[in-house]
């Protein structure tokens, strides 16, 4: 079954904290974004002195070229899951290893030109591979949906991958999504700019859940 996962992405502290906050009082798996500006066009706030409460798993994906550069922040932050992209220009390996020594789980994220061939022996080492089907730093984006494609080739490098999706999840499409095999289903202007964040939030889960075209 999928799972739905609030997606926070912004620069602004305030708002970062206020999202926080209201995500956690109806799930306890959130992904935070962070973006220092050298992989994608924008800035998100940034991992140095980032906190979150107690409880919650935070998936953390971190727009950057050289994600070596941040990994004190990150072992400080003790997220349950790191996604770094395949097109990052750094030693992803190592830093793979070194976060797994630290019981933190390991993801790769693939931009839409980046065929799971490619990056074929990294996604051997990961626990999750995310289809990254929308516009990086940015929320709000359009899905494209011949991502979909890249689910049974990603299952083939390695069946026991966790499959995630960022871009674009609303309710127009996240039953498609769990269909085609989406394991974990990033929802973050869906949810953020909703007049209540909980009632769309559970109204993705009940869409993802249903079994097939009329019910």
């Amino acid at each position: 079954m999928a799972v739905v996962v609030p997606t926070i992405t912004t620069d602004n502290q305030e708002l970062f904290t206020r999202n926080l906050s209201t995500f956690s009082q109806f799930t306890k798996r959130i992904q935070i974004d962070v973006s220092d500006g050298s992989f994608a066009p924008t800035t998100t706030v940034p991992l140095r002195g980032m906190t979150v409460p107690e409880g919650l798993n935070i998936d953390l994906h971190l727009m950057s070229a050289r994600p070596s550069e941040h990994l004190p922040e990150i072992l400080s932050l003790k997220p349950s899951l790191c996604i770094l992209h395949a097109e990052a220009d750094d030693d992803l390996a190592s830093v793979f290893q070194q976060l797994r020594a630290a019981g933190i789980k390991t993801g790769v994220a693939l931009i839409k030109t980046t065929f799971p061939g490619r990056v074929k022996d990294l996604l051997m080492q990961a626990d999750h591979a995310m289809i990254f089907a929308g516009d990086l730093g940015r929320q709000g984006g359009t899905a494209d949906m011949m991502q979909i494609e890249k689910i049974p080739l990603l299952k083939t490098v390695k069946s026991s991958l966790e499959i995630g999706w960022d871009g674009g999840v609303n309710l127009s499409n996240i039953r498609a999504l769990a269909h085609a095999g989406v394991e974990v289903l990033n929802a973050g202007s869906a949810i953020a700019n909703a007049g209540s964040p909980n009632e769309m939030y559970q109204a993705l889960v009940a869409e993802s859940e249903k079994k097939g075209v009329l019910i």
